[in-house]
């Protein structure tokens, strides 16, 4: 039976665009296939310049027609969306600004859509990862549990909104800026981890000087903007302390749970409980304590309490939630974070990364109560 360009058409339309996670007919993205002789040529449509995925689209297609006895060889030629097809994109993956403005089915900051995640019935887990203070490593944590929750075939993602400090694409090992289609920010992927940061919007010495307000239109924008498709967890590295961002925050999502990361030493842990008494304040729950650096690994594999000892389970103690875990001191989680090489991935049988398994091992199975939803039933 010979191969119809109708056929061809049928093979490479369920093809997925690994960037927008849906299938080429679904998007609009195939112009054409057609057989000449044993050669399937087929023409591609790609919502922006130097699109990402386009390497991979070759290698994907091929991989689906070559199946076939009939075709010897194939070609993949791309364009570029115009203005009204790349809109008609950005419309179908995060609504239509015209037609639902005030609707609870639309999501952007400038049309006056909702957060998605504060949606009833969305499904994604949103943990804020919070601190009392700087330099408890609460970035590296998150990264790195990030991935974990990634590992477990869990769609993850994280929001840097620590728009003074962003350094979770570094530390997530991220090698390229996100797309934008139309206004919608695609976020870029690494180590399975989704991630959007300001870091993508501004040089890392380049000062952020911002009031509230702009702060709190850019965080509105990272979560209704960005074609986050649903993720199961999205992790949001909050900046230290209680202020502006960390409130905005818990209003865009009002659903949102607590994890507090401390040190060791009583100091650190006696300010981590005000971010505790923030999220209490507000209306959100804490969940758990993580301790950062909670002891060092000499050459002679005895364990020192570089930072003492007993904090975090102290505040855990103190608010009700487990002690989720203890990370110790280790060179190779901060060499990671530097270079882009999160411990989890390079080093996966390294005490620390163990940790970061078990952690969300223990969120995914014991720690986080199960929701139960009704699609049905809604206030109104």
């Amino acid at each position: 039976m010979t191969l119809s360009d109708h056929d061809l058409a049928e093979i490479v339309g369920q093809v997925v665009d690994p960037e927008l996670r849906r299938d080429l007919h679904t998007m609009g993205m195939l112009r054409g296939a057609s057989m000449a002789g044993g050669t399937a040529h087929v023409l591609v449509a790609v919502p922006a310049e130097e699109w990402p995925a386009q390497s991979a689209l070759v290698e994907l297609i091929e991989t689906a027609l070559l199946e076939s006895d009939e075709i010897e060889s194939v070609t993949v030629d791309f364009a570029v969306m115009d203005e009204a097809e790349q809109a008609a994109v950005r419309d179908q993956l995060i609504g239509d600004p015209a037609s639902t403005v005030g609707s609870q089915e639309a999501h952007g900051h400038a049309e006056g859509r909702a957060v998605p995640f504060a949606e009833p019935g969305n499904r994604t887990r949103v943990l804020l990862i919070a601190s009392g203070k700087g330099g408890v490593g609460k970035s590296s944590v998150t990264a790195n549990l990030a991935i974990a929750l990634a590992q477990k075939g869990l769609r993850t993602a994280v929001i840097d909104a620590d728009v003074w400090g962003f350094s979770i694409p570094r530390m997530l090992g991220v090698e390229r800026p996100p797309t934008v289609i139309d206004q919608m920010v695609v976020p870029v992927e690494a180590n399975g981890v989704r991630c959007i940061s300001m870091g993508f919007f501004a040089r890392e010495d380049q000062p952020v000087i911002w009031r509230g307000p702009m702060l709190h239109k850019a965080l509105e924008q990272f979560l209704t903007d960005v074609h986050w498709d649903d993720p199961d967890y999205l992790l949001i590295d909050l900046p230290p302390g209680t202020g502006d961002i960390s409130l905005s925050m818990a209003q865009f999502l009002p659903k949102s749970e607590l994890i507090v990361v401390t040190t060791p030493q009583p100091a650190a842990q006696k300010v981590a409980q005000r971010a505790a008494y923030m999220a209490e304040k507000v209306n959100l729950q804490v969940r758990a304590v993580v301790e950062n650096m909670s002891w060092f690994r000499g050459d002679d594999e005895k364990r020192y309490d570089i930072f003492g000892s007993g904090g975090g389970e102290a505040l855990a103690q103190e608010l009700n939630v487990p002690l989720l875990g203890q990370v110790p001191l280790v060179r190779e989680l901060r060499e990671g974070g530097d270079v882009g090489r999160p411990i989890i991935v390079s080093d996966p049988d390294n005490e620390a990364a163990i940790v970061f398994r078990e952690m969300a091992r223990l969120l995914t199975e014991e720690y986080l109560p199960t929701r139960r939803y009704n699609e049905g039933l809604k206030l109104v």
